[in-house]
């Protein structure tokens, strides 16, 4: 196939977010509370988000600055109270979730604005979000200061929040139940609705099985389940 080669070097910062949203997608969402000095809860979301470690268990958020350079109050917060809370967005709070990223003067909650409710934290002051199907909370495990003024946020999950319904015994959670949404580039967002099963490969099996060049037959993927 044709491609094109872009060097990043030569690209501007809006142009590599772009790309790097167009293609890396999708992308969970972290919708994060989090308390300012005062005790005003603050509640935005982002797709710079995911996952890095289980041992310990350490997610990462990048939060970018206000266009004037300044924090934005999330990333204030994280550095004033050191802990914050990642809530899982699903299909049902996504209109919620648009209202919370609306630039509103400081000190305006965003989750009243809403119409949620918070729910006290466990081990953290902040809140979490009460509607919310998943919650994470976390204390800050480490943060990066890049030179363009985004704040890399590895933050260490100290306890869960997970819905009865959706998580069993052996701590699977059902991803049908969570129904959680992921960003896409640009305005675009998807759901995880549509999911197959597909079992890791056997490396001897492999090795005995296999003709070196032949593609994998498509009769080995399990057909899409619809929640």
């Amino acid at each position: 196939m044709s491609t094109r080669t872009f060097d990043f070097a030569d690209l501007a910062g809006r142009d590599q977010y772009k790309l790097l949203t167009g293609l890396v997608v999708p992308r969970p969402i972290a919708w994060v509370t989090s308390l300012d000095a005062d005790g005003v809860l603050n509640a935005a979301p982002f797709s710079f988000f995911n996952v890095l470690s289980s041992e310990p268990p350490i997610i990462g958020l990048g939060l970018e600055p206000r266009p004037d350079g300044s924090l934005k109050d999330t990333a204030a917060n994280i550095r004033e109270r050191g802990e914050f809370t990642v809530n899982i967005v699903s299909n049902a709070l996504v209109e919620a979730m648009t209202v919370c990223a609306i630039t509103f003067p400081h000190g305006v909650e965003e989750l009243t604005e809403a119409g949620l409710t918070p729910a006290p934290g466990f081990k953290v002051a902040t809140p979490r979000i009460a509607e919310a199907r998943a919650a994470l909370e976390c204390k800050v495990f480490q943060l990066i200061a890049l030179p363009t003024g985004r704040t890399i946020v590895l933050g260490e999950v100290i306890a869960a929040h997970v819905a009865d319904a959706i998580v069993n015994d052996r701590l699977h959670v059902d991803a049908h139940g969570l129904d959680a949404v992921g960003r896409m580039g640009g305005a675009a967002y998807a759901t995880t609705r549509y999911l197959f099963d597909l079992d890791r490969i056997d490396p001897a099996a492999w090795q005995e099985n296999h003709d070196p060049g032949q593609r994998r037959p498509h009769a080995s993927w399990t057909p899409p389940r619809k929640c």
